[in-house]
């Protein structure tokens, strides 16, 4: 009977008899002195299999019996005092025997304090799991690892942080002064103050983060002080490279990762920041320094370094773009000094633009290879040649120099350039032209002198012309290159034309016979610049051929009108001299051959009478005779010494004309301007009236101001001041296109 009911009735573990025999003296007491004292050689583990069954068990029973006797609250309780009281009678003292005895004395106590807390709450934690499980959930409270943790931080934590904080950062500053320290020891007390964060860093950032970045602060204000005065620029940014290096390494060691940005943050703003104008422009070592002696290692530093700042590139690109501008200045004072030498300037400068060629490669390199290709470095770049390519010195502007450098080059026989060298100095004399302002002004120039080249067949080759109209095509648009492209297609169909026609001719057996060999180039009026139309008295053999080329193309193209254009052509005659005999080949102009042809006769004619005889205006006849009677290759002879010729001034033939060689090319007159001013100044007018109209017609009603500014945007092909803008707009006022609001005279409306 006894023994059926022991067996149904479980024996009831009193809360005292459980504890003390069982729990505290199998369990905690053992956990204790292994923790003071070591755990034996002998035992592979603190507690065997069974020792730790049976311990669980006496904790399993005492939550488990029927009330009165479920002792589960006062275990619960009797866990955090047990921790408690080993904290304060065997921690605590440990630690305070510690302070002042050194820094790594007490982070080595803490240390080892800190690893047999975690030892002692974990067997805690699997000998009171029970609870874990089912009185802590029921009642809301801590768990028992997260109450350790609690109780660790209260009674330990709280009271050392400040010396141990303080322990660390010392550490810290040692390793930064180049000594050794144990960087594991910090490591493992980093890793206290995330854990006292119960789940968070709060604690480790209150409690260490912020402390060490202050201490780093005041650190690298010492040392930026010190370094200021002693390094130059290039060493001050080597050792604050080696400290931002050092610096991310160290967090990578054994601070939280989240410390990194902040930590090289304080560091950047102390180091660089801070001291950015003193560097950038100290004495003998700034950036301008670095720019001049071609620094490019110091300079890639310095990006670097200066890039990790909000706005700290900005300092930097200003200088690069004000040093740039000072180089470009020295150009063109060489140039201006160069022209205020010359007797007489010339639209040819080709050591000015290889100038500029120069100094535009060399920082595009700069910008690409040192400062990346940076947005901020590419507009300062543009900004500081836009200052110096718009910069114009003499009677030339440095469009038409840029122009005329083209034509050096496209023109065969000028520069003894590959075709691949030719393909070279274009791209890069576009890349100069993007910076233009007067890029219209430009277009026409280049119109003109691209139509020179093309008539007297100077061109290198055809290819080359086609690549340098594609690449004004991309940066200006179809509109821009459509009159060049326009030439380069009337050569190509006229050359089939003048075929035909020949073929024509020799049907007709009427130039079998003739001495005279006769070729047209039909142009387009609307491609081509516009040219001088003399109309001068022909020779009979050069007319019949020009009647029958008329005839012919009359029938062939029946509602298209012939102008003949003699300031264009060009003549190959022979020069037969008697006394003795000998025979000349001459390349001139068609003009030229006009008038070279009046002195068939051996006559002699005042430049009055000859311009009466071929229906020549004086200025242009003044040019040809200049040509034929005051250069190297004196064709006729006047009776007046010097340059100057009048109408009474006589010449004839010099039948004493003698040269070494056979073939001469005699200089041909410019009877053409580079360009048409005005027609530039009224295609500007008609693109700014354009460009109100538009703007208006979208808008409506617009300010002044705000018209001004929207017209000066969209205009890319030149840059008008405000002035032209707004004549252009009182213009359009009179063409009644707009009118001044009635409300505010400084507003405008769209009349549709």
């Amino acid at each position: 009977m006894t023994e059926a009911n022991s067996s149904l009735f479980p024996r009831i573990i009193q809360l005292e008899e459980g504890w003390n025999t069982q729990i505290k003296a199998r369990a905690i007491d053992v956990l204790e002195d292994v923790l003071d004292n070591g755990i034996s050689t002998d035992k592979e583990s603190l507690f065997a299999p069974n020792e730790y069954v049976n311990i669980y068990t006496v904790c399993y029973d005492m939550c488990t019996q029927r009330s009165p006797y479920n002792y589960s609250r006062e275990l619960y309780n009797r866990h955090g005092e047990t921790i408690e009281r080993y904290l304060t009678t065997k921690v605590l003292p440990a630690l305070r025997e510690k302070v002042g005895q050194g820094g790594t004395l007490l982070l080595s106590e803490l240390k080892h304090r800190w690893a047999n807390h975690q030892i002692m709450n974990k067997w805690l934690k699997k000998f009171f799991s029970y609870l874990d499980r089912y009185f802590v959930v029921h009642h809301t409270l801590p768990s028992l690892l997260d109450a350790g943790l609690r109780h660790f931080k209260t009674q330990v934590y709280e009271e050392v942080k400040t010396d141990a904080t303080n322990a660390v950062i010392s550490l810290i500053d040692e390793e930064r002064e180049g000594i050794i320290i144990d960087r594991g020891l910090v490591r493992s007390i980093v890793e206290l103050y995330e854990s006292m964060g119960m789940g968070n860093l709060d604690a480790y950032v209150h409690d260490l983060e912020e402390p060490l970045l202050e201490s780093t602060k005041t650190y690298f204000v010492a040392k930026r002080q010190k370094w200021i005065v002693e390094d130059s620029t290039p060493d001050y940014l080597i050792k604050a490279e080696r400290v931002l290096h050092e610096e991310r390494l160290r967090v990578a060691e054994y601070l939280n990762p989240a410390t990194e940005s902040r930590l090289l943050r304080v560091c950047e703003e102390q180091i660089l920041e801070k001291v950015e104008t003193q560097l950038l422009e100290k004495e003998g070592s700034g950036c301008q320094v670095l720019l001049a002696n071609d620094r490019a290692e110091d300079l890639k530093r310095m990006f670097r370094l200066y890039e990790r700042l909000e706005n700290g590139l900005n300092p930097i690109a200003k200088i690069f773009r004000l040093y740039i501008v000072e180089r470009g200045n020295h150009i063109i004072n060489t140039r201006r000094e160069r022209v205020q030498s010359e007797k007489k300037e010339k639209n040819d400068d080709p050591d000015f633009v290889r100038g500029l060629l120069e100094l535009h490669d060399k920082y595009l390199g700069v910008v690409d290879e040192v400062y990346s290709s940076h947005p901020l470095f590419q507009k300062a770049m543009k900004e500081a040649f836009q200052d110096i390519v718009n910069t114009d010195v003499g009677n030339f502007t440095n469009a038409e120099l840029l122009s005329t450098f083209c034509d050096r080059i496209l023109k065969s026989g000028t520069e003894k350039l590959t075709e691949q060298e030719v393909e070279r100095n274009l791209k890069r004399i576009v890349q100069l032209f993007s910076y233009l302002n007067d890029k219209d002004l430009f277009a026409e120039i280049y119109r003109n002198q691209l139509a020179t080249r093309l008539l007297n067949q100077r061109s290198a080759t055809n290819d080359l012309e086609k690549n340098m109209i594609a690449k004004l095509k991309i940066q200006c648009g179809t509109h821009y290159t459509s009159r060049m492209e326009g030439m380069l297609r009337d050569l190509a169909v006229g050359g089939d034309q003048l075929a035909k026609f020949k073929r024509h001719a020799e049907q007709k057996q009427q130039d079998s016979k003739a001495s005279l060999e006769f070729s047209v180039q039909v142009l387009t009026t609307g491609f081509w610049p516009t040219y001088r139309k003399p109309d001068p008295t022909l020779p009979d053999e050069l007319k019949h051929h020009m009647d029958t080329f008329a005839d012919w193309h009359d029938k062939e193209h029946a509602r298209r009108k012939l102008t003949w254009i003699f300031s264009l052509g060009s003549a190959n005659v022979r020069a037969t001299l008697t006394n003795p005999r000998r025979q000349y080949d001459l390349s001139v102009s068609t003009l030229q051959a006009i008038v070279l042809n009046a002195f068939n006769d051996s006559a002699e004619y005042t430049a009055d009478e000859l311009g009466t005889k071929l229906k020549l205006e004086f200025e242009i006849l003044r040019a040809l005779l200049g040509s034929l009677a005051c250069t190297k290759y004196k064709l006729l002879v006047k009776d007046t010494p010097g340059p100057k010729i009048v109408g009474t001034t006589k010449f004839k033939a010099n039948v004493k004309f003698s040269s070494k060689i056979r073939r001469i090319q005699t200089p041909k007159p410019n009877l053409q301007t580079s360009h048409n001013k005005n027609r530039v100044e009224e295609d500007r007018s008609h693109a700014i009236d354009s460009a109100i109209v538009r703007i208006m017609k979208a808008r409506k009603t617009l300010g002044h101001t705000d018209l001004i500014g929207e017209v000066m945007s969209q205009l890319v092909l030149f840059q008008p001041n405000s002035k032209q803008v707004r004549r252009r707009i009182e213009s359009l006022i009179d063409r009644e296109f707009l009118a001044r609001s009635e409300h505010d005279r400084n507003t405008y409306e769209y009349l549709a």
